[in-house]
């Protein structure tokens, strides 16, 4: 089976307090009332937005951009723009540090996955990286775009499908995203505000390679033993993007955290049950940082207490949900605090746009 040797993270340089980027982005979406009327309203939407960033427990978040230039960012053109100019060398410091741990170079690089989905991006970011960082002009390269939060499973999954193929091959899968250029300014709905105190900029990137080419290697590695896909039913609008004029308006429903409860515990025990195991026998939780809500339903749906995602929560304060970079950023600190070698099965689990889930089973 392939093997998982590094995960590293990339965060943009602009590091803010969450009150600061409260403070910007409601000038931002909460801008025009002249009247003495239109100002009260403004006074309490204010204070509803500042309650709602309060709550997400974030308490610090990197973004692509100082605070001052979102002002500028007038169309999707301008944001998008700002992507392809952040995203690719951002993407490249992730990829960089996550060979070095593996005791890697560029050279050694067969397939490279890319996924994003807070950008358009043609070429891909994957083929950006290719002159970026000096990769072969034979690399493989594969795009994943459009699966959301779950992309950072998802991808660990797809390149786990093609070492099996290819023993011998060395894959990087980096995940950027850069949510703050998302933001919908003069947009109060629920849903904006939510993402605008929620979501956070950065990259991530893991290392793996197939089974002959880890025999080869001294390195200790985390063991991929198998993966599995969920698409709950009649889901489709509860997350995701409508793409328009002013660029990518969110689509998040408040019924994530209960779908997350009804419907998880299922799927992770029929995954678990083909392997012989329980929840009680996962020792490492590497799960998405969906928000506190969704975490605080994860936890009650496996039964399992704060402890167990410790990491994740620890990952939420300090910055952001970072989209599909997230779960990689909290694998990233699981490897670092339990190198694999140690033993124990790990399970990594995110869900995104679909409304989806993706679990992939590591042995330690």
């Amino acid at each position: 089976m392939p093997s998982l040797l590094s995960a590293a993270s990339a965060l943009p340089l602009h590091r803010y307090p969450q009150r600061e980027i409260t403070e910007a982005f409601t000038d931002l979406m909460t801008r025009g009332g002249g009247q003495a009327g239109d100002q009260q309203a403004s006074a309490s939407l204010r204070k509803a937005i500042a309650r709602t960033h309060e709550a997400t427990t974030v308490e610090w978040r990197h973004l692509a951009l100082e605070l001052a230039d979102y002002d500028k960012l007038d169309d999707f053109g301008a944001c998008n723009d700002a992507f392809l100019r952040e995203a690719p060398p951002l993407a490249g410091r992730a990829v960089l540090m996550a060979l070095e741990r593996a005791g890697l170079t560029v050279e050694d690089v067969d397939l490279v996955v890319s996924a994003t989905v807070t950008g358009v991006a043609a070429p891909s970011i994957d083929a950006r990286l290719v002159p970026l960082l000096g990769l072969r002009s034979d690399v493989k390269r594969m795009p994943l775009v459009g699966l959301g939060c779950v992309a950072g499973a998802a991808g660990i999954a797809r390149v786990a499908d093609y070492l099996r193929g290819h023993p011998d091959d060395v894959a990087v899968l980096v995940s950027v995203e850069l949510c703050s250029l998302t933001l919908q300014r003069d947009d109060t709905s629920m849903a904006n505000v939510v993402a605008s105190g929620l979501f956070g900029d950065g990259a991530a990137a893991v290392v793996m390679m197939g089974d002959r080419r880890a025999r080869r290697s001294e390195r200790p590695t985390a063991r991929f033993r198998d993966s599995v896909a969920h698409f709950f039913p009649d889901t489709e609008r509860v997350m995701g993007w409508d793409v328009g004029a002013t660029g990518m308006r969110v689509v998040l429903s408040p019924i994530v955290p209960e779908l997350v409860a009804s419907e998880l515990r299922p799927v992770v025990d029929s995954f678990l049950d083909r392997h012989g195991l329980q929840v009680g026998d996962i020792t490492r939780w590497v799960t998405h940082p969906g928000g506190p809500k969704v975490l605080t339903a994860l936890e009650g749906a496996l039964g399992i207490d704060a402890a167990a995602t410790a990491m994740t929560w620890s990952s939420l304060r300090e910055v952001g949900n970072l989209s599909s970079a997230s779960v990689l950023h909290v694998l990233e600190q699981t490897l670092a605090s339990a190198p694999p070698g140690s033993g124990g099965p790990a399970l990594v689990l995110a869900m995104g746009p679909g409304f989806c889930a993706e679990l992939v089973l590591l042995e330690w």
